[in-house]
């Protein structure tokens, strides 16, 4: 199959270094201290996090700092297989886990001793790059919730197809067979919060792939900030002015 066409052009019509059509929202669930959704193209997802509240098994509980639970799955209805996924899945854990490490580098968690955060994502349709996703949309739910962070952390993928690095994959690309690079960051930190490679991917090939999805990353990160800054002036709006 031919990704690239003599034209320059994907199969869905972008460019290579194009992302898809970003969108989110805040508070999509009314009993959630901070919930959001996000959708990169067609993979939408749905994050809810309650807390920072009491531990629930003090065993677990850290007097120096806060713990994060999360949990990650996918609806049945989120593929075109509707397949059912149990919730202990390899692949289910394998993101919960880094869903979890990736927000432990990010939420000021010694400002929250001995409590406990849950984060549940939920992908509801799933089209490629559901990792970076599910990675933004926990980002915002914790943001929505008020929870302190370092900085705000975007994600994004780039792969190699057709001899070309391309960004932001859906699931046809993605099923292409070529490598794949996931990245997080830290932008004004300039942080690297997570990297993770699907195949094996020659040197001077990953260091394009690499820095093509860190521009991913920065640009899903502007997004974010103007969503969340929109957010927080509506907010505003509805509560009045501040009476002395």
């Amino acid at each position: 199959m031919e990704y690239i066409s003599p034209e320059g052009l994907r199969l869905d019509g972008r460019r290579p270094k194009e992302l898809r059509q970003l969108s989110c929202q805040f508070g999509v669930l009314a009993k959630a201290d901070g919930s959001a959704s996000f959708e990169m193209g067609n993979t939408k997802v749905l994050a809810a996090v309650f807390g920072p509240h009491e531990v629930e098994q003090r065993s677990k509980a850290q007097s120096g700092r806060a713990i994060v639970q999360c949990e990650y799955a996918m609806a049945a209805f989120s593929t075109g297989e509707r397949r059912k996924r149990g919730k202990t899945d390899r692949r289910s854990t394998e993101l919960s886990t880094i869903i979890r490490n990736c927000l432990e580098q990010t939420i000021l968690l010694e400002l929250m001793p001995s409590s406990q955060i849950d984060v549940y994502v939920q992908v509801l349709q799933a089209d490629g790059g559901t990792r970076c996703a599910c990675i933004n949309a926990a980002m915002l739910a914790i943001a929505e919730a008020g929870i302190p962070v370092r900085d705000l952390m975007a994600a994004c993928a780039a792969g190699y197809l057709d001899s070309t690095s391309i960004l932001d994959m859906n699931y046809m690309e993605d099923s292409g067979g070529g490598p794949d690079v996931a990245v997080a960051i830290h932008p004004n930190l300039n942080k690297t919060v997570l990297l993770q490679m699907d195949n094996k991917i020659a040197v001077d090939v990953f260091e394009g792939v690499y820095g093509l999805a860190e521009q991913g990353c920065k640009a899903v990160a502007q997004y974010m900030r103007q969503q969340l800054l929109a957010h927080v002036q509506r907010l505003a709006v509805m509560q009045g002015p501040t009476r002395l």
